[in-house]
């Protein structure tokens, strides 16, 4: 059996995280054939895990989400490929073979509103609506992705496998070294796009910073984005060094900004799996997230739920953290239990096994 993977993103936050994890330990699963790695030739020459005897290098650095990659890529998938697996909805069009698609969200057709610009709407709409037709088997990594793709796209619950992320093990032993942050913090990590409800966190913070010592750290990507709220600068402006851009830091400096904090606090209107939330409880950090979206099937009872769309719940629960001992003790022992339960290499042995089957 030859597989052909789509290792494009792997540069790239999120999918890149996933595809970094699953791929190395399914090519030392695979049996029987070969692997072909289609992206960055000379970015994945550099990995030790891409050099095996069964994986083969195909350069293609077409960029995601382009016209490019629909001319290119159908091209530089093998021949002899039994099975073409794309990590990510951009499916190349024109390829008539068997292909496995990983659906991580589908926001672009929830919520179009935070995605920003018509043409990009409907190109992925219009790659989503194939996914139905062309695709063999769908990964979702989560029910509630599942249960959205079947809503939105009408794809057919008997394509569908359910397969949860992981967490790597480094969160469990983080080095926490010296402080990244003089004072007590909460702490947000995600690029700062809309549907992360940056401003209601914000806002909430605001709501309570006069009662408590905390700033507010957040960290991930803020350029590029289109947030929809221009009020979120200003408000971060008006409380002054309590709210501190990160910006993207390096892994090591990441683990410690979330080891040390007293509490990570997602409260995202959407979000199709949700890892940084069991990355904070692997370390011990507690954690307040949504009460929505895919956030409570992977959570379960080890968070602290708050209504996104409610200002003063989130800055009630984030008073709730600060000040309750025991409540950050619960949270912490519930969290480690909760985020045992994720492993990349139940996600790997689940991958293949979906592989595998599309060839009976």
């Amino acid at each position: 059996m030859n597989l052909a993977i789509d290792a494009r993103m792997l540069s790239r936050s999120g999918i890149g995280t996933y595809v970094s994890n699953v791929v190395p330990r399914l090519i030392e699963r695979y049996r029987g054939g070969s692997v072909s790695l289609i992206g960055d030739r000379d970015e994945l020459a550099r990995l030790p895990w891409a050099r095996g005897d069964a994986v083969s290098l195909v350069d293609c650095a077409s960029p995601i989400f382009s016209l490019d990659e629909q001319l290119r890529l159908p091209r530089a998938i093998p021949a002899e490929t039994d099975v073409f697996w794309s990590p990510q909805f951009n499916i190349p069009l024109l390829y008539r073979g068997r292909l496995l698609v990983t659906i991580h969200d589908v926001l672009h057709l929830a919520m179009p509103r935070y995605m920003g610009g018509v043409h990009k709407g409907l190109y992925a709409r219009a790659l989503l609506a194939a996914v139905r037709w062309k695709a063999g088997a769908v990964i979702c990594n989560s029910r509630f992705t599942a249960n959205e793709l079947m809503r939105l796209v009408g794809v057919k619950a008997s394509k569908i496998e359910v397969i949860h992320l992981g967490v790597d093990e480094a969160w469990f032993s983080v080095d926490k070294g010296a402080r990244p942050h003089a004072k007590p913090y909460f702490v947000f990590v995600g690029n700062v796009k809309a549907h992360k409800n940056i401003a209601g966190l914000i806002e909430a913070f605001r709501d309570v910073s006069g009662k408590i010592p905390h700033d507010l750290v957040i960290v991930g990507k803020k350029e590029g984005f289109v947030t929809g709220d221009r009020k979120v600068e200003g408000w971060a402006a008006a409380l002054g060094e309590r709210v501190k851009f990160a910006g993207l830091v390096d892994d090591v400096l990441l683990k410690r900004y979330v080891a040390w904090a007293d509490a990570l606090v997602l409260p995202s209107f959407y979000e199709g799996f949700g890892l940084p939330p069991l990355e904070a409880m692997a370390c011990g950090c507690p954690t307040i997230v949504s009460a929505s979206a895919s956030l409570p099937e992977i959570c379960g009872d080890a968070a602290l739920y708050c209504d996104p769309s409610d200002v003063k719940d989130i800055a009630a629960k984030m008073l709730q953290v600060a000040t309750d001992g025991a409540t950050r003790a619960l949270l912490r022992e519930k969290g480690l239990q909760r985020a045992r339960q994720f492993t990349w290499d139940k996600c790997a042995r689940e991958t293949l096994a979906v592989i595998e089957s599309l060839l009976v």
